[in-house]
């Protein structure tokens, strides 16, 4: 059997991170099987629907690398292929038709309430002679067994019993000849082909309904992984007053989105000890019974720190490229050649203990910065006369320097003992003058990135300004 996993996130709003996880879980479960992994956009909320949610959705998917097989299903668009299923069972007598009005199913169940009985509405036309049907509007209702019970055998909850007794008999097509959602994910994921439904665990209990109409068409049922929900550090339900944002915002703050897949696998999912991991290892590793059922924690730094470690192991170019759409997500300006060329030289000496990308581009100063180099009130106490004058002495003793870092560590050692102090007083200048920061790369590393011509024209420049 081919493993065929769905996303059917709906388009009212952004992808959140809890959807973003239920996409991702979807996706490794089936890459990893050598499945199929389809998006389905469920769009029968037209009042709520919009073009833009969808494309935020389809955006977020993008960054976050987890690709879908075929075209994305619309499945507003499929409203006549539901409206025949609903008829199918009407026929096979496995649905009615229901003439109550809203006002009579109101009363019924205010009456209910009154009496102390279960207002679970049971509908007068369950079992009535067609024959007394009224030339009027009607709904079409599942027949729902009323004895026994409901068994979901749920790979992540376990066994869940529901007695029938506690469901109603869902509408299928509303009076208006419309059908409901609940009919519709049905008759899509059997038309898909889906064979493992992996969503939240808000979706349980229609589980439970939607296998009415599985059994009810003969249709196999899918296997079910409903997922616990993520909390907050607080342990209550993940919302905005936490910092969840739309997926987009996570691009925006520059998150790698290796880092992020890393993160989310993990947020309600574990193998052994493992914290950091690869795609690779995820698509091999992940299994549905690694799945806890108590909800995860949403926690920032854990975040911050598995990005920092595929940030310090990614290819230079491919992350590069991932700067460069994190620059274009956050509106902001563009990377010129030049700076493409210094930050791909230089990548080798920025990878390391840059969390996030704006971390890397602020290390990355001393190649963005335009010349001649502006510093920083902090590195600009660096370079007071003193240190000027030395930077001034430096500055043609390293002219005939061959540009190595051997070499350069050989020509700073003998100077900084000619002057009759250590290296580690020249540090100071030498970051303000080259950077203009006093917080950067190593001064070796930024002298072999900027090169010999750029680090002597800022050396002589920090040496003859008069700041400080």
């Amino acid at each position: 059997m081919t493993v065929v996993t769905r996303f059917a996130p709906s388009p009212t709003g952004y992808l959140h991170i809890g959807g973003a996880r239920t996409a991702l879980f979807n996706w490794l479960y089936a890459r990893g099987r050598g499945g199929k992994f389809l998006l389905r956009i469920e769009d029968t909320d037209r009042a709520r629907s919009t073009p833009e949610a969808t494309e935020a959705i389809l955006k977020g998917l993008d960054w976050l690398g987890l690709d879908h097989d075929g075209e994305v299903v619309s499945q507003f668009e499929r409203a006549d292929r539901h409206a025949e299923v609903a008829r199918e069972l009407l026929a096979r007598g496995a649905a009615y038709k229901c003439f109550s009005t809203q006002d009579e199913i109101t009363a019924f169940r205010e009456e209910a309430k009154a009496a102390g009985r279960s207002t679970l509405f049971q509908s007068p036309w369950r079992d009535a002679d067609p024959a007394s049907h009224p030339d009027a509007p009607y709904a079409v209702r599942l027949k729902t067994p009323t004895e026994g019970e409901t068994v979901i055998e749920d790979e992540v909850q376990g066994r869940v019993t529901i007695r029938n007794d506690q469901l109603d008999d869902m509408i299928l097509l509303r009076s208006d000849g419309t059908p409901v959602y609940m009919l519709a994910v049905v008759v899509d994921d059997h038309d898909m082909g889906v064979t493992h439904v992996i969503r939240g665990d808000d979706h349980l209990n229609n589980a439970a309904r939607q296998m009415g109409i599985y059994t009810a068409m003969g249709w196999p049922l899918p296997v079910y992984a409903h997922i616990p929900l993520i909390h907050g550090p607080d342990g209550k339900k993940l919302s905005k007053r936490h910092g969840a944002l739309g997926v987009d915002e996570y691009q925006k703050i520059g998150y790698p989105s290796a880092g992020m897949r890393n993160y989310l696998a993990r947020l309600g999912w574990s193998h052994g000890d493992d914290e950091f991991f690869t795609d690779a290892q995820a698509m091999e590793w992940f299994d549905l019974s690694g799945i806890g059922k108590s909800a995860a924690r949403f926690d920032f730094k854990k975040l911050e720190n598995l990005c920092g470690q595929h940030i310090a192991i990614a290819d230079d170019a491919a992350l590069l490229q991932e700067i460069e759409a994190y620059l274009d997500a956050a509106g902001l300006l563009a990377l010129t050649e030049a700076q493409r060329d210094g930050l791909l030289r230089g990548m080798y000496c920025l990878k390391d203990r840059a969390k996030t990308f704006p971390e890397l581009l602020e290390k990355a100063h001393f190649i963005l910065a335009e010349t001649p180099i502006e510093p920083d009130e902090k590195a600009a106490k660096a370079l007071d006369p003193v240190s000027r004058g030395i930077l001034a002495a430096l500055t043609p003793q390293l002219q005939n320097a061959s540009w190595s870092r051997e070499e350069l560590e050989g020509e700073m050692s003998a100077f900084a003992e000619a002057q009759g102090t250590k290296f580690g007083k020249l540090a100071g200048p030498l970051r303000a003058a080259l950077a203009g920061r006093a917080v950067t790369p190593s001064v070796f590393d930024m002298m072999l990135v900027l090169g010999k011509e750029e680090s002597l024209s800022r050396l002589a420049h920090a040496a003859a300004s008069e700041t400080g």
